[in-house]
C-alpha cells in the first residue's frame, strides 16, 4: 500500500499555512497573558520571543531541507539521534499542539457562547463541536482545507489591523513613551511572559510537518520559514505596542482577556472580536493538521497502533489519525481551562523545539547551510525559557519524559 501523501502545496499555500498557525491565539489571547506576566516589558517580551523563534525557526528549516518527510522533530530525532528522543518528541508535539488547539476552542467558544448568552455551561461543549467539525474539514483533503484557511487569515490580518489603528489614534491610556524604560530584562515576569509569548510564533513549525505535501520542500519550506516569522514579529510587535497604548501594565484579567476589551468605541471592537474567532478557528484547522501528521507517523513506526498510520483511498487525508488527534483535544478541553491549557503548550513546545536544535547539531557538514551556533542559542534559549514555567508543571513534566524515554528503550528491548 502507498503511504506517501501528495505532493500539493507550493509556497503560498505553505505561507498561508504558517500564518494561520501562528495568528489567532498568538495575539488574541497569549499577548494578553504575557502581558500580565511582563507588565511594562511586553516588547521585551515579544522581542525575546522572536529571536528564540529565529533560531529555532532556521534548524526546524534545516532539518525539514535535510530530512523533508512529515512528522517534524518526531521523525529528525528519530533518524539524527535516537529513538527514545524521537518518541519523546513526538509525544511532547501532540500534547503542546493539541493543548494549544484546545486553548483556541476554548476562546472561539466562550466567545460564541457571551453572543448567543448560553452561559459559561456551553463554552466546553460548543469547543467540542467545533474540533469535531474541523476535523471533519481536515477529513476532506489539505488542499481543500487550505481555502477557508485563506479566509481565516485574512480575517485575522483585517482585525489586528483595525486594532492597530485604534490603538494609535485614540486617546493613550498609557503613554508608551513611559512604558519602554521598562523593556530591562531584568523585569521578573519577563521570562515567563517570553515563554508564553514564544508559543504564540511556533506556528511556523506547521510547515516542517508536512515534508511530504509541499512542493520543492529543500526551497519553499526554509523560505516559508523565514516570511512567516519576520511576518509575524512585525504584526506582534505592532500589536504589543498598541496595547501597551491603550490599557496600563495590570490591568489585564488574562482568563478572560481579547484584544477588542481594551477598544472603546464602535465598531472596532465588534469587529475585532469577530475577526478573533476566525483566526481562531483557523488555528484549531492548522493544528489538526499538523497533530494528524505527526500521529500518522508514529503509526507508520509503530510507535502508535497501526492503524493510525492509515491513510484513505485518494492519499490526501489520514482518517484514523485525525479521529485521534480530535479525542486528545477534547479530553484537553474537558479537563483544562484556557490559561492551563496554554502553559502546558508552552512547556512541551520548548522542550520539543530543544529536541528539534539537538537534531539540527547533526545534521552533516556538507548538508547544512545554517551555522552550529545558531541551534546551539536554540538549544540553550528553550530549555532556559522552560525552567520559567509553573513548578508543580515543571516537576511532572520532567517526571513523565522520564518516563517516556525508560519506558520506550525497555519497550524497543524486547521487541
Amino acid at each position: 500500500m502507498n503511504t506517501q501523501l501528495t505532493q500539493s502545496v507550493g509556497l503560498p499555500g505553505a505561507l498561508i499555512i504558517g500564518l494561520g498557525s501562528i495568528l489567532g491565539t498568538g495575539v488574541y489571547v497569549s499577548v494578553g497573558l504575557s502581558y500580565q506576566l511582563a507588565g511594562g516589558a511586553l516588547l521585551s517580551a515579544i522581542v525575546l520571543a522572536a529571536l528564540v523563534a529565529i533560531f529555532n525557526g532556521l534548524s526546524a528549516a534545516q532539518l525539514a531541507v535535510s530530512h523533508p518527510v512529515s512528522g517534524g522533530t518526531y521523525e529528525y530525532g528519530y533518524h539524527f539521534l535516537s529513538p527514545q528522543l524521537g518518541f519523546i518528541a513526538g509525544t511532547l508535539f501532540v500534547v503542546a499542539k493539541s493543548a494549544s488547539a484546545a486553548t483556541a476552542a476554548l476562546a472561539v467558544s466562550w466567545a460564541v457562547s457571551g453572543w448567543l448568552d448560553l452561559g459559561a455551561w456551553s463554552a466546553k461543549l460548543i469547543a467540542c463541536g467545533l474540533l469535531v467539525a474541523i476535523a471533519g474539514l481536515v477529513l476532506q483533503g489539505v488542499k481543500r482545507s487550505n481555502w477557508l484557511n485563506t479566509l481565516l487569515v485574512a480575517l485575522s490580518l483585517a482585525g489586528l489591523a483595525v486594532f492597530v489603528w485604534a490603538g494609535f489614534t485614540a486617546p493613550s491610556r498609557a503613554s508608551l513613551a513611559t512604558a519602554l524604560p521598562s523593556l530591562s530584562l531584568t523585569s521578573a515576569g519577563l521570562a515567563e511572559g517570553a515563554a508564553l509569548m514564544f508559543v504564540a510564533f511556533t506556528g511556523y513549525g506547521r510547515i516542517a510537518t508536512m515534508g511530504e505535501e509541499v512542493k520543492d520542500p529543500a526551497r519553499t519550506i526554509p523560505r516559508a520559514i523565514i516570511i512567516t516569522l519576520g511576518t509575524t514579529a512585525l504584526l506582534y510587535i505592532l500589536v504589543g505596542a498598541a496595547l501597551l497604548q491603550l490599557a496600563p501594565p495590570g490591568a489585564i484579567e488574562a482568563g478572560s482577556f481579547n484584544l477588542s476589551q481594551v477598544v472603546s468605541g464602535s465598531p472596532a471592537p465588534q469587529i475585532i472580536a469577530l475577526c478573533a474567532v476566525g483566526a481562531m478557528t483557523g488555528v484549531v484547522l492548522n493544528l489538526v493538521l499538523g497533530v494528524s501528521r505527526v500521529v500518522l507517523a508514529m503509526g507508520r513506526r509503530g510507535d502508535l497502533p497501526a492503524l493510525a498510520g492509515q491513510l484513505n483511498s485518494s492519499h490526501n487525508s489520514a482518517p484514523p489519525a485525525t479521529w485521534l488527534t480530535c479525542i486528545i483535544m477534547v479530553l484537553i478541553v474537558l479537563l483544562a481551562d484556557i490559561e492551563k491549557a496554554w502553559t502546558l503548550s508552552a512547556f512541551t513546545v520548548l522542550v520539543y523545539y530543544g529536541i528539534t536544535n539537538l537534531a539540527a547539531l547533526k545534521v552533516p557538514a556538507g548538508q547544512r547551510f545554517i551555522p552550529h551556533w545558531i541551534s546551539i542559542a536554540g538549544l540553550i534559549s528553550c530549555l532556559g525559557l522552560s525552567l520559567f514555567v509553573p513548578t508543580l508543571l515543571l516537576a511532572a513534566g520532567l517526571a513523565a519524559i522520564l518516563v517516556l524515554y525508560i519506558g520506550h528503550k525497555l519497550a524497543n528491548h524486547r521487541r
